[in-house]
């Protein structure tokens, strides 16, 4: 197969910052999706309705003439956040998800929650009107190895809650491991994953082997080649329970390249292409456009992109910028460590 035609994708889970790095990034999303959720964790985050509002007149106003992409936008929960402001948010059309961040797991995240049962009358209510949770799916205790964040979160925070709220809808964002894969798996409702472009390529090697490769660097950190092919299986099997969610998190190389980098790889640029690579690979690109185009949409209570975009197989490598130039500096974009042949046309 050297042409395929899908569904104009969404990405569920994007970063894109504020200010001149919004309008520097943006146009690599809005070219080729139809919509993103928006992540909250900017300085200061986007705790309330008015908040996010503001935002999103802020990316609608950056996003390039002639795309039509819509911003999906989210609160950043805290111990204080309003359960009526959520409500009113819900109602408005304006929230499609609250994010949980554990305070310290990732980029601007200290604000996050400490106690969970602090957050309980908020994450009541959103059960209630059917608000969906996002979670960044780490625990920040310094006694829990790194690599083991994920597992252990889902045993004493994850699963804990989900119990004592059942009706609650969660999204496990960018699942790294096969416990991950696995805890999804074994969900009888109420329980869906991200995963991102780069989690389906590399592992910890990619950061560690032959010297320290900051632009590898993520939070939650890549893990081992079995967690990774876990990753790939459920992506590629067809399960609804999994779509597409590229984390795609640019900062200018400066932030990336210094004695304490920053966690995040931007991918928006050449998604379609890594994610078409990875499918073909596994003889899964029919099932192509239910992971990127379709799951993500039913997941969410909406209808997939009325439009389609097609991917076309080149005899040449595709030729990527190594860096995307914007206001803010230089973003040193995802090399996947192979060519690139599939491009959308």
């Amino acid at each position: 197969m050297t042409k395929l035609t899908l569904r104009r994708p969404d990405d569920w889970h994007l970063h894109l910052r504020d200010g001149a790095m919004l309008e520097g990034v943006i146009g690599d999303t809005s070219r080729h999706f139809g919509r993103a959720i928006i992540m909250p964790n900017l300085v200061p985050p986007v705790v309330t309705t008015a908040d996010a509002r503001a935002y999103r007149e802020r990316i609608v106003k950056a996003i390039p003439a002639g795309d039509t992409f819509e911003p999906l936008m989210t609160l950043y929960l805290t111990e204080h956040t309003s359960p009526d402001d959520v409500e009113e948010g819900k109602k408005s059309g304006l929230i499609t998800a609250v994010k949980l961040y554990p305070a310290g797991a990732t980029t601007n995240s200290h604000g996050g929650v400490r106690d969970m049962d602090k957050a309980m009358p908020v994450l009541e209510r959103m059960a209630k009107i059917g608000l969906p949770l996002c979670v960044h799916g780490e625990v920040t205790t310094p006694e829990v190895d790194i690599f083991d964040r994920e597992a252990v979160f889902i045993e004493t925070v994850l699963d804990p809650l989900r119990k004592r709220l059942p009706e609650l809808k969660v999204t496990m964002e960018h699942v790294t491991t096969e416990n991950g894969i696995d805890y999804i798996r074994s969900a009888e409702k109420n329980l869906a994953g991200s995963i991102t472009t780069h989690h389906l390529i590399i592992n910890r090697n990619a950061i560690l082997v032959g010297g320290i490769k900051p632009h590898y660097y993520c939070l939650p950190v890549a893990k081992r080649e079995n967690h990774r092919l876990a990753l790939v299986k459920a992506a590629t099997s067809g399960d609804a329970r999994f779509f597409l969610g590229t984390d795609s998190a640019p900062h200018i190389d400066p932030l990336k390249e210094c004695g304490c980098g920053c966690a995040g790889i931007y991918t928006s640029i050449n998604t379609m292409s890594c994610l078409a690579h990875v499918f073909e690979n596994e003889g899964a690109l029919d099932r192509l456009e239910a992971f990127a185009s379709l799951n993500g949409p039913t997941w969410y209570g909406l209808q997939p992109n009325p439009e389609t975009i097609t991917l076309i197989k080149r005899d040449e490598p595709v030729d990527f910028p190594k860096k995307r130039e914007t206001g803010a500096g230089p973003v040193t974009v995802f090399d996947p460590l192979f060519p690139l042949h599939w491009d959308v046309a």
